[in-house]
């Protein structure tokens, strides 16, 4: 029910001498500032002090343990905030409520401070709980300032998004919030159960007296750490702990091979000032340390690709990145990278995660939110994911996947060729042939660093909603033909098209690596239907998309009545699922 999108607490707002320019300062401690009032940067010093306000006196308060101040951009006023912000041009006794809608404040309770324009007093600012809000007019209508400020207290990252469900974090404080597939806005969740160690977790601590701090499991075998920095080990589901071994400092997080074959490999981070990253190949009988050039600072989070010899830590220092043999001991130690600078803010990490298909890398940095970028180690190993939401699903005949790692050059199954697209030193895309047989498909890639064979998975149909790197789902409003998104949003009743692919063979028959044809194009041969919230909806059509390749289009109705807000859409194709992503529908 706010105006716009929130964001964490912010403690001061301020307008710079000239007042084209806003000052924020978080409850971090950082300073941003924005010249646009959309944008935000870290403000560049010097950075003036923010104006004290004055104390006032008024005749009555309009609320209990309101604070009353003026300012001297606006001498004839004062003001009240506490739970709303209030103002009055008599001293007080009357009270205008700027911030109350239906008895609620429209941009959140907890108002911390306000600034009002030096050339303009209806332009007011506030900083609270929820962000930075401004009004153009006086606190008749309010806006956000909230949307690219990077103010989200994240304390742990509980999930990355798989296809079906988004991002999950753990606030400071201990409150959820998810991002939906295809969402633009994180929304709370209920807190319980949100973290799938909490039961593991609980178990130990039943076992072991000392303080369990960190878990970890891969059948049967399970880890525990503590407070005190004591690592044990447990081989029958966590009945007993026979197995212990002491590091220095409190154990942050413990990361377990995910190989059923290689339980007896995990890492430990530690918060403490000896080792801050250990490593066991033996099931917890030595442990030994991967430092290496790490900074000596307290590693707060690890996440590994153990087959690929990728490992992340979450530091004091920020994020760092190793390329090492996590399975088999080595007297030489990992050489780590930083990955701050140009790629991220140079602040504390307090969580890393890879995503399911390990290729996107997911970082908590303090005091500003969540960042995603490519795993820097699909460099070294390459990976095919589904182009339209870069999970592992299997491939389709016709549709697009993408290989991340590398440029491709050119690649074939036997004598089919698959057409290379697009191609960059990152990542490549490539086209599925329509001739293509369901199976495990060896794919031979011819890349800058020579020949690579990878296996592919085909099935018949394998469908999935195309989804940009930033998240939002690729819908167009058929009457319009414009892009879908929380600012333009659908409209019940209204015509949807949904750009996606693996939805397999089309009639008549298309070449692989052609456009389809804007008029009349080739019609999905696959019974496809489509949900919103679960309940079918009208199918009007399933194509190939109109001058592209690998890709497809499937227009829907929305209903004439439904529920306005944000939803969950889906397509199935013959039966198969595909990704859920989220639209937002007005009446």
């Amino acid at each position: 029910m706010l105006a716009s999108p929130a964001t964490g607490p912010v403690q001061g707002v301020w307008f710079g001498p000239d007042g084209t320019r806003l000052y924020a300062r978080t409850a971090s401690g950082r300073v941003f500032q924005t010249d646009d009032f959309d944008t935000w940067i870290p403000a560049e010093p010097p950075v003036p002090e923010a104006p004290a306000l004055q104390p006032a006196t008024a005749i009555r308060l309009p609320e209990s343990a309101a604070r009353v101040f003026s300012t001297a951009s606006d001498p004839g006023r004062i003001y009240a905030s506490g739970q709303q912000l209030q103002r009055s041009g008599d001293g007080g006794r009357t009270w205008e409520n700027l911030t109350a809608y239906k008895a609620r404040s429209i941009i959140g309770a907890g108002q911390n401070a306000v600034a009002i324009a030096p050339s303009n007093p209806e332009q007011v600012v506030v900083a609270n709980n929820y962000g930075v809000w401004r009004s153009l007019d006086g606190g008749l209508t309010w806006a956000g300032l909230n949307q690219f400020l990077p103010n989200l207290a994240v304390h742990r990252i509980l999930s990355t998004p798989d296809g079906t469900t988004g991002a999950r974090i753990q606030l400071e404080g201990g409150a959820v919030l998810e991002l939906p597939p295809g969402g633009s806005a994180w929304t709370p969740v209920a807190a319980a159960g949100a973290d799938n160690e909490d039961a593991l977790r609980a178990q130990v601590a039943g076992v072991i007296r000392p303080m369990v701090t960190a878990v970890g499991q891969s059948g049967n075998v399970v880890y525990a750490g503590t407070a005190e920095g004591w690592l044990m080990v447990s081989y029958d589901g966590g009945r007993t702990f026979p197995r212990s071994w002491q590091g220095s400092g409190r154990v942050e997080r413990i990361v377990v091979d995910a190989d059923p074959l290689e339980s007896d490999v995990a890492l430990a981070a530690f918060g403490g000032e000896g080792a801050h990253v250990a490593r066991t190949t033996n099931g917890g009988r030595s442990w030994d340390p991967l430092d290496g050039n790490l900074p000596n600072a307290p590693v707060h989070a690890l996440a590994a690709e153990f087959a690929a010899g990728a490992v992340y830590a979450a530091t004091d220092k920020g994020v760092y990145y190793a390329h090492t043999d996590l399975r088999n001991p080595s007297p030489v130690p990992p050489v780590w990278e930083s990955l701050g600078g140009d790629q991220l803010p140079l602040v504390p990490a307090r969580d890393v995660r890879l995503d399911p298909a390990g290729v996107r890398l997911y970082v908590a940095l303090e005091g500003y939110g969540l960042y995603v970028t490519v795993a820097p180690h699909r460099l070294h190993d390459l990976r095919i994911v589904n182009a339209a939401d870069y999970t592992t699903r299997p491939a389709a005949p016709g549709s697009m996947v993408s290989v991340v790692g590398g440029r491709v050059n050119a690649a074939a199954s036997g004598a089919l060729e698959y057409p290379v697209l697009l191609a960059s030193d990152s990542e490549s895309q490539i086209q599925v042939p329509f001739e293509e047989a369901p199976g495990m498909v060896p794919l031979a890639l011819q890349t800058t660093g020579g020949r690579v064979v990878l296996r592919l998975a085909v099935q018949p149909v394998s469908p999935a909603i195309l989804v940009g790197r930033d998240g939002v789902p690729a819908l167009v409003d058929a009457d319009t033909g414009m892009a879908l998104d929380a600012r333009n949003t659908a409209r019940s009743g209204g015509r949807v098209q949904i750009m996606s692919t693996g939805l397999g063979r089309v009639l008549p028959d298309w070449p692989t690596g052609m456009p389809a044809r804007q008029e009349s194009p080739p019609v999905v041969t696959a019974a496809v239907h489509a949900y919103l919230n679960g309940s079918p909806i009208e199918v009007v059509r399933a194509t190939l998309a109109p001058g592209y390749i690998g890709f497809y289009l499937v227009e829907v109705r929305l209903p004439a009545f439904t529920n306005v807000g944000a939803s969950e859409l889906h397509i199935t194709a013959d039966g198969r699922e595909s990704n859920h992503v989220q639209i937002v529908i007005e009446p």
